[in-house]
């Protein structure tokens, strides 16, 4: 896979190489391929223990992979760890602030990293969340505290910015504001990596998406490839006994659920044309076919016969 980038496409920002982490119980990642381009959202969904805190782990520099490469903006964050966090704006799933300092003061003490802009545009950040700059840090309440460091991440106006989980415990209206604001972001030639369980959100936001599974990518594309890679297929037949017919291939059926009336299947590479054949086997009343959404594709690749990869 290479970083390079034709005249019409935007720079490679995240490239990885067959990265593998291994532990001492487990393998979090197995040879995870991605690649990254600038001015996108980009979503990667995952049951917990996927392995999509290590890999952010590693794009930050804070993990070393067992095997495999990383690179943030071509750098090593291995090695030039400190070049890469300044690129970089990470938000973790539980933000490690300093409990006794005020909302005023961890903006401060931050600012002192970066240019005089940053304590500005904090301020500005915190005012929009309405936090108090005077009150603690230890005594706000999850969301409030999620704000903050939401704010300390974007404040510097970071060309990559790395969320796990990042609209845990916003209320509604503001978790929307935000989201709205990571396309704006994205709009502006900045790239957003988020790490996310709210698949709704993903769908809302996210330019390309990338399933990971047991450490491995089971499928990453566009939010379309991804909708149109699997079908949902429901069969109702008066035979609960009947023998539906084989797809043929490259058709693969990832999950077959049984109903009461008959069978509902999530299907990879499913032909329209296949309808007459699963339609005239015996006992078949009705087929309908649906396209699956981004949940049904997310539960299909996570507990069914998944094992390619799509990639845009």
């Amino acid at each position: 896979m290479s970083d390079q980038s034709s005249p019409n496409e935007s720079p490679v920002v995240i490239q990885t190489e067959q990265l593998t982490m291994h532990y001492r119980r487990c393998e979090a990642l197995r040879g995870v391929d991605l690649q990254i381009r600038a001015g996108t959202v980009f979503a990667i969904l995952g049951e917990n223990g996927a392995g999509k805190t290590s890999l952010i782990r590693i794009l930050t520099g804070f993990q070393t992979p067992t095997a495999g490469t990383c690179r943030v903006n071509g750098l090593d964050p291995l090695t030039q760890g400190d070049q890469v966090r300044r690129l970089i704006g990470y938000v973790p799933d539980a933000p490690p602030l300093y409990g006794w300092m005020t909302v005023e003061q961890i903006g401060s003490f931050t600012a002192s990293f970066y240019w005089p802009e940053y304590r500005d545009r904090f301020n500005q950040s915190i005012a929009q969340y309405k936090v108090d700059p005077k009150q603690k840090i230890k005594y706000l309440s999850k969301g409030q505290r999620a704000k903050v460091a939401l704010s300390l991440a974007v404040s510097h106006d970071p060309e990559l910015l790395i969320l796990d989980e990042p609209t845990s415990g916003l209320d509604p209206k503001v978790r929307r504001e935000f989201l709205e604001s990571m396309i704006d972001r994205a709009a502006a030639g900045r790239t957003v990596f988020l790490s996310s369980h709210q698949i709704a959100e993903v769908e809302r936001v996210a330019d390309c998406v990338a399933i990971l599974h047991d450490g491995v990518i089971v499928m990453s594309g566009s939010i379309d490839e991804i909708r149109s890679a699997i079908t949902r297929v429901v069969v109702d037949f008066d035979d609960p006994h009947v023998a539906l017919p084989e797809l043929p291939p490259p058709a693969r059926v990832l999950v077959d659920e049984r109903e009461r009336t008959g069978r509902r299947w999530f299907v990879r590479d499913f032909d329209p044309e296949m309808v007459d054949l699963i339609r005239h086997s015996p006992g078949v009343l009705d087929v309908r076919v649906h396209p699956a959404t981004l949940e049904e594709v997310f539960v299909a690749c996570t507990t069914g016969n998944a094992t390619e990869v799509v990639t845009s």
